[in-house]
């Protein structure tokens, strides 16, 4: 993808504001050293999510499934749970049932990218996901991203989700440094051989339909170094911490089952730093060791590059854009890949809230 030096017509004008606070002026001056740092975008691709618009709110919508689904039938069915949950738990009478349990049996059956149902519009949203890059490689989670003042490594702890209560404004005020990474991704478009045509086509007729670019809260993830470039091994976090979390969960449970040096029936508790005694000198038990050293190093401090077994993971610091038009934020473009058909909720509901048996 190139930045290019397209000028899309019909762009909202971007209010800038100075930060005045001195962590936020800290926060500024920290991206500022970050585009000289890693300043290249690498785009991976899309994402979808889903948010919704109530009345009165244009032109804002708010994000209601995270924006963070490889695929737009996973954001669909995302929505199907959500609207049947609401049918269930929330629906004020009736009528409000049966007509979010009818957007249920439609996204059931059909490739739904948008519908509105009891006041609410709701809308399948597309985002381009990148890092940022440069002479010392992918960048790392930058000095002033959110840290826990005392790590908790705690798998069971309940977490804020990546985009928590999330609502996208286009003409919400933002830094100079936001202003300038907006003006310079409105160009963004896939223009590679490497591309198909209606994917370079789509990604072009993208630059006038929705012309202004909104950012996402930054993500974090885990990407495994090869000679070809960076890796994803994990999802998308929303701190860095989480993400370091889920590459201590795969070091010390996840791998060593998929090895084979723990067991399949062994129980949840037993991990790299409990399948073996201090008499076990195998070959396994070695591997074990050094997934449980690997495990303990993260803990040191806020580590963001291991190696091991001649591998480097790093922890990863993703970017999201959103494009928007006059209507809002762009959805999944014809091009975009469905990797699953619909899937039907095996348990329904009857107008008056009552889970049924399955069929």
């Amino acid at each position: 993808m190139d930045p290019g030096n397209v000028e899309p017509g019909g762009s909202r004008p971007i209010v800038v504001r100075v930060p005045v606070e001195p962590v936020e002026a800290v926060v500024e001056a920290d991206a500022v050293d970050a585009v000289a740092r890693a300043g290249t975008p690498v785009v991976r691709g899309p994402l979808f999510g889903v948010a919704e618009q109530r009345a009165g709110d244009a032109p804002r919508w708010r994000v209601v499934i995270e924006v963070t689904s490889s695929c737009p039938q996973q954001a669909r069915d995302g929505l199907n749970s959500w609207l049947w949950f609401r049918a269930k738990d929330h629906a004020q009478d009736r009528a409000e049932r049966r007509a979010l349990l009818a957007a249920v049996s439609r996204l059931e059956t059909e490739r739904v990218d948008e519908l509105s149902v009891a006041g609410v519009r709701y809308r399948i949203v597309r985002a381009e996901e990148s890092a940022g890059a440069g002479p010392d490689g992918v960048e790392q989670p930058r000095p002033t991203d959110p840290e826990p003042l005392v790590p908790d490594w705690d798998r069971t702890a309940k977490v804020p989700g990546i985009d928590e209560g999330l609502v996208v404004d286009p003409d919400a005020p933002v830094t100079p440094t936001q202003a300038v990474e907006q003006l310079a991704m409105r160009g963004l478009c896939y223009t590679g051989a490497r591309f198909p045509d209606d994917v370079r086509a789509d990604a072009r007729r993208a630059l006038e339909t929705h012309p202004d670019v909104l950012l996402l809260p930054a993500t974090f993830t885990v990407a495994e170094r090869s000679g070809t470039g960076w890796s994803p091994v994990s999802g998308p976090h929303a701190t860095a911490h989480e993400a370091r979390k889920s590459l201590d969960f795969a070091l010390t449970w996840m791998w060593p089952r998929m090895h084979g040096l723990i067991p399949p029936g062994a129980g949840p508790h037993v991990d790299a730093r409990t399948g073996t005694s201090s008499s076990d000198r195998s070959e396994r038990a070695g591997r074990l060791a050094a997934y449980a050293g690997a495990a303990d190093s993260l803990r040191v401090g806020r580590v963001n590059e291991l190696k091991l077994d001649g591998s480097v993971y790093q922890i990863v610091r993703t970017r999201r854009l959103l494009r928007s038009g006059p209507d809002g934020p762009e959805g999944p473009r014809p091009s975009d890949v469905n990797t699953q058909e619909p899937t039907r909720i095996p348990v329904g509901l009857d107008e008056d809230g009552n889970v049924l048996p399955p069929d």
